[in-house]
């Protein structure tokens, strides 16, 4: 399969199959149903995709003609260097095909993004009891013992 897997940039004509991926990215994390995310949230991300101001991205993974998963992804400046630092913000596969080589495809096409923006560090964030995503990122990157603080507003 991973012959065919084609890594590429979000197209507008992939809304439909996008969103239903996002759902289930969302989905996973518990944002359902009352705490579902709103749709003004989820159309205004999708219209960043296709603004050359935004500074977020997102790639998919599509397997003759259909995506398979996504990834997204945003440069942000940074006080310790000087180019732009690349933060992964999120990663979704179907589950048909997770363990499989589609999150690591996608996470590669994130690290060649990154290079090309001339950014030196690419990082992001799962939750601890995330093992599956776990798994393969020990494989693909060093976790850096940084734990995650936030307040909410």
């Amino acid at each position: 399969m991973l012959d065919k897997l084609i890594i590429r940039p979000v197209d507008i004509q992939d809304y439909d199959q996008w969103l239903t991926l996002f759902e289930g990215y969302n989905a996973f994390y518990g944002r359902v149903g009352e705490t579902k995310l709103p749709s003004e949230i989820v159309n205004t991300t999708w219209q960043r995709f296709f603004d050359s101001y935004e500074p977020v991205h997102a790639l998919v993974a599509e397997y003759e003609g259909t995506l398979l998963g996504i990834t997204h992804y945003l440069f942000h400046r940074s006080t310790t260097v000087i180019g732009p630092v690349c933060y992964l913000q999120d990663l979704f596969t179907t589950e048909a095909v997770r363990g499989k080589g589609v999150g690591k495809a996608l996470i590669n096409g994130v690290y060649e993004q990154a290079k090309i923006a001339g950014s030196p560090r690419v990082y992001w964030l799962t939750h601890e009891t995330n093992q599956t995503a776990r798994t393969l990122y020990d494989k693909v990157a060093e976790n850096s013992g940084f734990l995650v603080y936030r307040k909410l507003f």
